[in-house]
């Protein structure tokens, strides 16, 4: 049986089980949700050669502040020497990310397993 971690805010779950970690993000990623993510973004995101998966799954609402912790954190992986994937299957979160041009910087992948495969599989970063 898989263990769910506890929440870390009520936006935030890390798996940290093995590499990559996993940062689930649930529910209405705004101004205040990304405050309280921020600090765990950047633990996540600020290690050499980090493998990073953040996972939209199950979010609701997400604004330009969510826009922000993506931006952040591809960043962040980048200057580290390290990889960032993201899994996203929300429309109304695929069309922002298109409309933003995110989409080709980060591509959404649609599940966690995928995500998980590609991190196994890809030797350069995003």
């Amino acid at each position: 049986m898989h263990n769910e971690p506890a929440p870390l805010t009520p936006h935030l779950r890390v798996h940290r089980d093995r590499e990559p970690t996993v940062l689930e993000l649930h529910g209405e990623i705004d101004i205040v949700a990304a405050l309280e993510i921020f600090p765990f973004l950047d633990a996540a995101t600020g290690r050499t050669g980090a493998q990073v998966v953040l996972d939209l799954r199950h979010i609701e609402f997400f604004d330009g502040s969510g826009l922000r912790l993506l931006y952040r954190a591809r960043r962040r992986v980048l200057a580290q020497g390290g990889q960032l994937h993201l899994v996203c299957t929300h429309p109304q979160t695929l069309r922002i990310l298109q409309v933003t041009g995110l989409d080709g910087l980060l591509p959404p992948l649609p599940t966690l397993d995928e995500a998980l495969g590609q991190s196994e599989t890809t030797s350069g970063s995003v």
